[in-house]
């Protein structure tokens, strides 16, 4: 995998743990925040780590932006400071910008001035977790859009042994399955006669009713 150049501006939760991922998957990782502390703790975890108010257009500009592939804004409480960094961003024309937002007025005006994504982690990950939490066997899902979704199932015991082939996954739940973990190990080269077995976890890829059919029937 090519290694690439990303640039993480405000290091809260979201930000440092964005910053710290890259880099352990052996990304370049800039990391910029207004307070000493948060630049402090970031910079044994990523390749430089730098104090500087991105809201302001010389910082930007010193920071060299349109080396990077990415930028990612972590800035979530400061409706403003996100607002004008992504404008600014965007104006020196950085390839990809993803930010993170509070509400959902904060994620339109993003949208507006130039964000390619907007994420909100913490209603996200309370809906995952709450999915977790309700169902026995739907692990963790991918919401993809607002009708199709990615999800982990522990692998039900009326399959253990079976093949693909033999399940008819998608004559029978409307869903394809595209990954097989187990252990350490996840296979995507799937054939019909590729077989799952307990603990085995199936990533399948359908709609939110198919998805959920498949929860409530096995």
């Amino acid at each position: 995998m090519k290694k690439k150049q990303y640039l993480v501006i405000g290091l809260g939760r979201f930000g440092k743990s964005i910053a710290i991922t890259l880099s352990e998957l052996g990304n370049d990782v800039l990391a910029v925040d207004s307070r000493e502390d948060n630049v402090q703790y970031i910079a044994p975890y990523v390749t430089q780590a730098i104090q500087a108010n991105a809201t302001e257009e010389e910082n930007l500009k010193a920071l060299g932006v349109n080396n990077f592939d990415a930028a990612i804004i972590g800035i979530g409480v400061d409706i403003q400071s996100s607002v004008v960094v992504t404008l600014l961003l965007k104006e020196m024309g950085i390839k990809y910008i993803l930010a993170k937002a509070n509400t959902e007025l904060h994620a339109k005006i993003l949208y507006k001035i130039g964000a390619d994504k907007v994420v909100f982690p913490e209603k996200d990950t309370a809906i995952r977790v709450a999915h977790s939490m309700a169902s026995g066997n739907i692990l963790d899902f991918i919401k993809l859009s607002s009708e199709y979704r990615i999800a982990e199932v522990l692998c039900p015991k009326e399959w253990w042994g079976k093949s693909l082939g033999e399940l008819h996954v998608r004559a029978k739940y409307g869903i394809n399955i595209i990954g097989i973990k187990r252990g350490m190990e996840v296979n995507i080269s799937l054939t019909s006669e590729s077989r799952v077995f307990k603990d085995d976890i199936i990533v399948a890829i359908g709609g939110q009713k198919e998805i959920e059919k498949l929860e409530n029937n096995i």
